[in-house]
């Protein structure tokens, strides 16, 4: 089975495991697709614990996918972000080790060459510079509740926040930490795309008819 960290089992799996236990600074995982995501390793606890950095880059579904782990990361003291595309899947340990998918279901192959390692690196920075930080509260739930997805659908047709707290009988205050909390579990950037976010998720009302 994949893990957010790491590797299956053979032995480049064995090899690419010491080198993670043995991380001194900052381990960076790039991951393109939400589905491979699990629970955190015990090595990442252990390092997390010895003030290794970690940095995760993950899809923006993955904020509202269930099972990723991703909250339990987060409160581990990982810093996470997300972004609409993830255009790799590496595991760098301390900038000297990368670790690719090999090419068949839960292969990996290992490398310390420099190039190669740099140019991930590099990808994985520029990805990171945009991408929307996720706390461990934004894992609280892949889906809303009623008065959450009314808030959505009166926002996304256009309601200002006043209209939208008359309308739902509670204060202005209340729809504006609403909003901030939808917007932080889509990882929305304005207003606009939470709305389309939310819309793609199917958390909008359906109000034909």
């Amino acid at each position: 089975m994949n893990t957010l960290s790491l590797v299956p089992s053979g032995p480049t799996a064995v090899g690419v495991e010491a080198k993670l236990a043995a991380a001194a600074g900052e381990v960076m995982i790039a991951r393109s697709s939400a589905a491979h995501l699990v629970p955190v390793r015990r090595a990442d606890h252990d390092n997390l614990r010895r003030g290794v950095r970690y940095r995760v880059l993950v899809p923006d579904r993955a904020r509202t996918t269930p099972g990723t782990g991703l909250g339990a990361l987060a409160s581990a003291g990982a810093d996470i972000r997300t972004a609409p595309k993830v255009p790799l899947d590496a595991v760098v340990v301390d900038r000297a080790l990368i670790v690719l998918p090999a090419g068949r279901r839960d292969a990996v192959a290992a490398f310390e060459l420099a190039s190669v390692v740099t140019t991930a690196v590099e990808l994985f920075e520029r990805v990171w510079q945009v991408a929307v930080p996720f706390t461990a509260t934004a894992a609280s739930a892949g889906e809303v509740t009623d008065r959450e997805r009314e808030l959505l659908t009166l926002l996304f047709e256009g309601s200002t926040d006043e209209a939208a707290a008359a309308r739902l009988n509670i204060s202005v205050r209340t729809v504006r930490r609403t909003v901030s909390q939808l917007m932080d579990r889509l990882g929305a950037r304005s207003r606009f795309q939470a709305g389309a976010k939310a819309a793609d998720r199917g958390w909008l009302l359906d109000r034909a008819g």
